[in-house]
C-alpha cells in the first residue's frame, strides 16, 4: 500500500504523425491485436432490468430489486461500482467498499425504483467518469462515498413524501456529504497490452477528521454454468484459486488463464457467484459460500462466511485509517498467461502508469486540437462571426471535451439477452408463467444480443435505445469511426431486427417505435469521415440495403390510410402531447401525427442523398433514388395540402397533430410543441453539380418539377438561391412558413431559451391547451423541468426541457437552409429584438447557448450545477463534468438521468 498525493503533469504537444492510440484503433479494427477486449464494459445495474424479470406481471422493479442483488446471482449480466469485464462480460472487476457504519458493502450504485422516484427512477450517488481513451489504455473514474451511514431510508422516504410538483430529494440535500466528510475513490485503469491491465485505487479522505475504510478490490465469473442452457456463451464452471503469494489463478474455458497480483498481503476471500437461497427464499443452498458471503465476512466479521482455496469470487481487504486529507493507493495487475510481466508484476507499474496518462494527455490534446481546427475552418466557409467562447482553447474546454468523450466510452456495456431463451426460462430456476409467451417482447424470438453496445446511461438506462444509439455515433466517429460503423450495422442484423424490417426500440418494449433516426446517422457517420478523406462506400452500401427493408416496414405499419400522414405512435415525444399516442384513442378516434408525417420525410430525403452518393460509383442506385425523391414530394404534398390545408394551420403558421374523428371533422391540437417545428428538419440542400452527372435520375427530376407544378409550387422545392448557391433545396415549409416558424422558434417568450430551444412552448405556461374526449378532459402545460403528470410513467418529462437531440437536428437544419438562401435571407433573432442575422449565425447562437450550460458564468456557476452551485465553486467537484438527460427550459438546472453522456455528448460535436 502507498501513500500519494495528486500531482499535475504536462501536456504533451501533439505529433503530426498517427498518435499511438491511432495506431492502436488500426490494429484493433484490423484484428491484429484485440485492444478493445477489456474496458469498462460492466453494467452499473443490473438488477430491476427486463431481462431480469422472470415475474407474473412483468414487474421488473420489485421482482429483482435493489434489496436482492447483493444476494441473488444475476442471469444475463452482472454490475459493480467504476468496474470492468471483458467483451463477452466473462470475468469482472470492480471496487467495493465499507466505511465501517454501512448495513451492506457498497458494490454498486443506488437509487429509486420508478414507483419510489416522485419523478421516476432515479440514481442517488455521486460518480463521475474522468477519463478514457478509445482502446482503454488508459481510463479513470471517481466515486465519492460517505464517511456516515449510506442514507438508503431517508432516499426512500423523503422521495415517496414529496409530490410531482417538487423537486427530487438528492443525496447533497441528506447532509452525508456536509464538512467534506466523505471519501474520494478513484480507479484507473491502464494496459502495458490487449490482456495486461494494471489496477491502481486511490483513496482521499476530503474530511476534517481521520476516518476508517475498507477498500475491497472484487473480482469474479459471470454466472454462465447453472442455467443448464445450450446457446452460445454457456459454459463450464469456472474458479478463481490462490496461485503462490500475492497472486489468484482465474480459468474459464472460454476466456483462458488470467492472474491476479496484488500489493501487500491483503486477507483474501472466495465465495461462490451463486444465490444465496437461504435468505431470499428459506431453501437449501448446495454451498454455505454463496453471495453474500463477503459482508458476513466484513460487516460480521465472520471469518467462516469464505473459504480461501477454491471459488468463483474473490475479494481482497484492505482496512485503512485515513486522516484529514491523507491519499492511499493500491496497485493490482490482471494478465492472461501469455501476457505475463517479464519482471516483478510492480516493478515497472508506475512507469507504465505514468506513460499511460502521458500519451492519454498527448491523444487528446491531438483531438482538441483537430476539432478547433475544423470549427475555425467551418466558420470561415460561412463567413459567419464565431462565437468566443466556443473556439478558445481554454482549460475549461479542454476538460469538458476530454470528460464528454470519456462519459460516451465508460457508458459502452456488455449487454446479453436472447428474448427465446428469457421466455422459456431455465432448467435452474422455476418455470415461468405461461402468459409469458404471450406478453413483452414474445414477437422477437430472432433477437439475440451479446456485444458491447453504447448506453444512455448504465444506471437509469442500462439498455440500448435505438434511437439514442443513432446520436451516440455523431461524436463517436470523431474518435473511433470504426465503432460507430459497427454499432449502426449491428442493429441492422438479422438477429437484431425484425423479420418485418422494424428496428429493436428499446428492452422494456422492442417493439415500440422509436424515431427513424437510423438512416440519417449513417449518413452523418458516412460524411463525416469522407469530408476528412475516408469515404467508406462498402458501410454505405450494406446499411442502406439493410433500410429499405426498415423504410418499408414504416410506410406499410404506420401511414394506414396510405395518404402519406403517418402515425407511429410514441416517437419519443410522448410526453408532450396530451394522451399516449401509443394506445387507442377513445370513440375510434385516429391521430394524424406532424411529427410522425415530419420523420418519415425525414427518412426520405436522407434515403434520396445516400442514394444519389452511391449513384456516383453505381448508376443503378439512380432509379432507387428517384423513388425516394417522389416519396419526399408526396410526403411533402400531404403534410401541407391533405384534406386542404395538411397538418399546416394558417390561422397560427403552425403544424400541429390532428385528431381525426370517425363521425365528425378532424380537429387540430394546437399545442405549440417540437411536434410543429419537426417539419423544419426533413430538409437537404443538394449540391446541383453533382446531378449534373446523374443524367437519368436528373432527368426524372426535371420531368417532376415541370409537370407536377400542383405539389412543387407550394412547397419549398428549388434549384435556384438568392446567394446563387448551386443547390436543390428539399424541404416541407416554404420560404413564408418557414419564417412563421421561426419566428417562434427564436422567440424567447416561446422556444427560444437562454441555454437552447425548449421541448414545449412556453406560451403554454399560461395558456394551457386542454381538449375533452368521452368526458375526460386532458390538458397540457408548460413544465420547464420535470413533468408533473405520470400520465406516460414516472420519468414523463417532454412538456418544456431542453434535449440535445433534437436541438442538434434543429441546428443542422437551420445551416441547410442558411446553405440554399446564403447571406441575403436574414431574419430577427431573437424575435422582437430588431437584430437581422443569417440563419447560419442564428445556429451558431443556439450552439452557443446550449454549451453556455456547461461553462461558468459570473457568478462562477454552471447552470446545469444551478440547483447545487457548490458543485461548481468546490474545488473538489468544480472540475468534473455531468452530463443530464435534459435541462430545465428556464434556468438549465440538468435533470433526469445524470450521466446521459450518449446524446448530450452532441455537445463535443458542437465545440
Amino acid at each position: 500500500m502507498t501513500s500519494q498525493r495528486a500531482k499535475k503533469t504536462p501536456l504533451s504537444k501533439p505529433s503530426s504523425t498517427l498518435h499511438p492510440e491511432e495506431a492502436r484503433l488500426d490494429e484493433d479494427s484490423r484484428r491484429t491485436k484485440n485492444w478493445k477486449r477489456w474496458g469498462p464494459y460492466l453494467p452499473e445495474r443490473q438488477w430491476g432490468t427486463v431481462r431480469e424479470d422472470y415475474s407474473d406481471d412483468g414487474d421488473a422493479w420489485n421482482h429483482f430489486p435493489f434489496e436482492h442483488a447483493h444476494l441473488r446471482a444475476y442471469r444475463w449480466g452482472e454490475d459493480g461500482l467504476l468496474g470492468l469485464t471483458d467483451r463477452e462480460g466473462r470475468l469482472c472487476f470492480s471496487t467495493a467498499l465499507w466505511n465501517g457504519q454501512d448495513e451492506i458493502l457498497k458494490e454498486r450504485l443506488f437509487g429509486l425504483t420508478n414507483n419510489q422516484g416522485n419523478h421516476g427512477e432515479d440514481c442517488k450517488e455521486l460518480y463521475y467518469y474522468l477519463d478514457a481513451t478509445p482502446t482503454y489504455t488508459y481510463s479513470k473514474a471517481l466515486y465519492k462515498y460517505p464517511q456516515s451511514a449510506f442514507p438508503y431510508e431517508q432516499l426512500r422516504q423523503e422521495n415517496a413524501a414529496r409530490g410531482h410538483d417538487q423537486a427530487e430529494y438528492e443525496i447533497l440535500d441528506t447532509g452525508v456529504f456536509d464538512n467534506d466528510r466523505y471519501f474520494d475513490v478513484q480507479v484507473e485503469y491502464a494496459k502495458n497490452g490487449p490482456n495486461d491491465l494494471l489496477i491502481r485505487i486511490t483513496a482521499t479522505n476530503r474530511g476534517d477528521q481521520a476516518a476508517f475504510l475498507e477498500l475491497l478490490p472484487k473480482i469474479w465469473f459471470r454466472n454462465t454454468w447453472i442455467w443448464g442452457c445450450q446457446h452460445e456463451g454457456c459454459t463450464l464452471k469456472p474458479s478463481i484459486q490462490p496461485d503462490g503469494p500475492q497472486r489468484l489463478r482465474l480459468d474459464q474455458e472460454s476466456l483462458g488463464t488470467f492472474y491476479l497480483a496484488y500489493d501487500d498481503s491483503p486477507e483474501l476471500g472466495l465465495a461462490e457467484n451463486e444465490t444465496n437461497r437461504e435468505a431470499l427464499y428459506q431453501s437449501e443452498s448446495y454451498t454455505p459460500y454463496t453471495k453474500g458471503s463477503f459482508a458476513k465476512w466484513i460487516i460480521q466479521s465472520d471469518s467462516d462466511a469464505v473459504n480461501q482455496k477454491r471459488g468463483t469470487m474473490a475479494m481482497l481487504r484492505y482496512p485503512m485509517t485515513l486522516q484529514a486529507g491523507e491519499s492511499q493507493s493500491i496497485r493490482l495487475r490482471l494478465f492472461s498467461a501469455d501476457e505475463i510481466p517479464a519482471e516483478e508484476p510492480f516493478a515497472s507499474f508506475d512507469k507504465t502508469m505514468t506513460n499511460s496518462i502521458l500519451e492519454a494527455d498527448s491523444y487528446w490534446k491531438k483531438i482538441s486540437d483537430s476539432a478547433q481546427e475544423r470549427r475555425s475552418t467551418a466558420t470561415k466557409t460561412r463567413q459567419a462571426k464565431p462565437k468566443k467562447a466556443l473556439i478558445e482553447h481554454s482549460p475549461e474546454i479542454f476538460n469538458l471535451l476530454r470528460q464528454t468523450y470519456a462519459g460516451l466510452l465508460w457508458s459502452k456495456q456488455f449487454y446479453h439477452y436472447s428474448v427465446s431463451d428469457w421466455l422459456k426460462g431455465d432448467i435452474a430456476e422455476p418455470p415461468p408463467s405461461k402468459n409469458r409467451l404471450k406478453g413483452r417482447n414474445a414477437k422477437w424470438t430472432h433477437l439475440f444480443n451479446r456485444d458491447i453496445i453504447s448506453m444512455p446511461d448504465k444506471w437509469e438506462y442500462p439498455w440500448y435505445a435505438a434511437w439514442d444509439l443513432a446520436f451516440h455515433m455523431i461524436p463517436f466517429v470523431d474518435i473511433d469511426p470504426a465503432f460507430a460503423k459497427q454499432q449502426l450495422e449491428l442493429f441492422l442484423r438479422e438477429w437484431y431486427m425484425h423479420p418485418n424490417g422494424q428496428i429493436p426500440a428499446y428492452e422494456w418494449a422492442l417493439g415500440d417505435v422509436n424515431p427513424p433516426t437510423h438512416a440519417w446517422a449513417c449518413w452523418q457517420v458516412y460524411k463525416i469521415e469522407a469530408k476528412r478523406g475516408h469515404p467508406d462506400t462498402d458501410f454505405l452500401k450494406r446499411v442502406f440495403n439493410k433500410l429499405l427493408l426498415n423504410f418499408t416496414w414504416w410506410v406499410n405499419r404506420k401511414d394506414p390510410e396510405g395518404n402519406n400522414i403517418f402515425g407511429g405512435g410514441f416517437l419519443g415525444l410522448d410526453n408532450i402531447g396530451l394522451f399516449d399516442r401509443s394506445k387507442p384513442l377513445p370513440g375510434g378516434a385516429h391521430l394524424h401525427q406532424a411529427d410522425g408525417t415530419a420523420w418519415m420525410a425525414f427518412y426520405s430525403v436522407t434515403m434520396l442523398t445516400m442514394a444519389l452518393e452511391l449513384s456516383k460509383i453505381d448508376p443503378t442506385y439512380e432509379d432507387i433514388a428517384s423513388k425516394f425523391f417522389e416519396h419526399y414530394m408526396g410526403i411533402a404534398d400531404a403534410i401541407n395540402h391533405f384534406g386542404e390545408n395538411g397538418l399546416w394551420d394558417k390561422e397560427t403558421g403552425f403544424y400541429y397533430d390532428e385528431i381525426q374523428f370517425p363521425d365528425q371533422p378532424p380537429k387540430m391540437l394546437k399545442v405549440r410543441s417540437l411536434i410543429g417545428l419537426l417539419p423544419m428538419i426533413a430538409v437537404s440542400a443538394i449540391d446541383t453539380a453533382a446531378l449534373d452527372n446523374l443524367p437519368g435520375f436528373r432527368k426524372r427530376m426535371d420531368w417532376y418539377l415541370t409537370h407536377r407544378k400542383d405539389i412543387t409550387s407550394s412547397i419549398s422545392c428549388q434549384l435556384e438561391s438568392p446567394d446563387d448557391a448551386h443547390t436543390l433545396l428539399l424541404a416541407l415549409p416554404t420560404e413564408d412558413k418557414l419564417r412563421s416558424l421561426l419566428g417562434y422558434l427564436f422567440d424567447e417568450d416561446e422556444f427560444l431559451s437562454p441555454f437552447g430551444i425548449r421541448s414545449l412552448s412556453k406560451y403554454h405556461q399560461d395558456h394551457p391547451f386542454s381538449l375533452e374526449l368521452d368526458g375526460e378532459l386532458h390538458e397540457i402545460r408548460y413544465s420547464p423541468g420535470d413533468s408533473t403528470t405520470f400520465l406516460f410513467g414516472g420519468n414523463s418529462n417532454w412538456r418544456g426541457p431542453i434535449w440535445f437531440p433534437l436541438n442538434y437536428l434543429i441546428i443542422r437544419a437551420l445551416r441547410q437552409y442558411g446553405k440554399h438562401y446564403g447571406a441575403k435571407f436574414t431574419i430577427e433573432y431573437p424575435t422582437h429584438s430588431g437584430q437581422q442575422l443569417t440563419l447560419h449565425q442564428c445556429a451558431d447562437d443556439i450552439e452557443h447557448r446550449l454549451a453556455t450550460l456547461f461553462l461558468k458564468d459570473e457568478q462562477g456557476v454552471r447552470p446545469y450545477d444551478s440547483g447545487y452551485p457548490t458543485l461548481s465553486t468546490d474545488p473538489n467537484f468544480e472540475s468534473m463534468h455531468q452530463f443530464f438527460e435534459y435541462f430545465n427550459g428556464d434556468t438549465g438546472t440538468g435533470q433526469g438521468a445524470s450521466h446521459q453522456t450518449g446524446w448530450t455528448a452532441l455537445i463535443a460535436s458542437m465545440l
